[in-house]
């Protein structure tokens, strides 16, 4: 004959791992939901040209650009490895790295970057373009779009790259990464922006 004694513990035991199993259930859930590492968020708030000139069909200017980088993350975000380049038909014109730095939880960094763009040449066929026609292009939303400027434009590709990682509950280590692109229509007449598509 059986113990009484003997359910009792099995009964226990079976109490305990059931806790337990609802404990890590419940654990798991709370970091998908809550502790789940996501991307930062990228945002260009404003794009200057401070210096243009053309001269031999060539064109070489400064470039300015401010971004806001937000980290959405319960940890911090640090980040490291991260570049603005710009593009003018597929050829890179210029570049600068972003200093390594470390985002709070929550919060938003803004970040200026200014550059010199070296001389380039332009391609035969110099586009006429509104700002009309270039927010129709299909490339995200517009910063910049004034009607009354159009004439022949340079138009460039900005390209922000933000690298790093998260290190969610002090023990598990992320790497998130995101991209912002930017189009950019550059008056060849005054250097003023006529559009940013981003």
């Amino acid at each position: 004959m059986a113990k009484p004694g003997g359910r009792t513990n099995l009964a226990s035991c079976a109490v305990a791992a059931i806790f337990i199993v609802f404990a890590i259930v419940a654990a798991v859930t709370v970091y998908l939901t809550v502790f789940r590492p996501r991307d930062p968020e990228i945002s260009v708030t404003n794009v200057k040209v401070p210096s243009f000139s053309v001269a031999n069909s060539s064109v070489s200017f400064t470039y300015s650009q401010l971004s806001s980088v937000r980290n959405p993350n319960r940890a911090a975000f640090s980040h490291y490895n991260n570049r603005i380049e710009l593009f003018y038909y597929g050829n890179r014109i210029g570049f600068i790295f972003v200093p390594a730095g470390e985002i709070e939880p929550g919060r938003t960094k803004r970040m200026a970057a200014n550059f010199s763009v070296d001389s380039f040449p332009l391609v035969s066929s110099a586009s006429r373009i509104s700002a009309a026609d270039f927010q129709r292009s299909g490339f995200g939303t517009g910063l910049v779009g004034e009607e009354s400027r159009a004439g022949s434009t340079v138009e460039i590709e900005s390209k922000l790259e933000m690298a790093g990682r998260v290190r969610v509950l002090g023990l598990f280590t992320h790497q998130i990464a995101a991209k912002c692109n930017c189009r950019i229509a550059i008056s060849t007449v005054d250097g003023s922006i006529v559009a940013v598509r981003c």
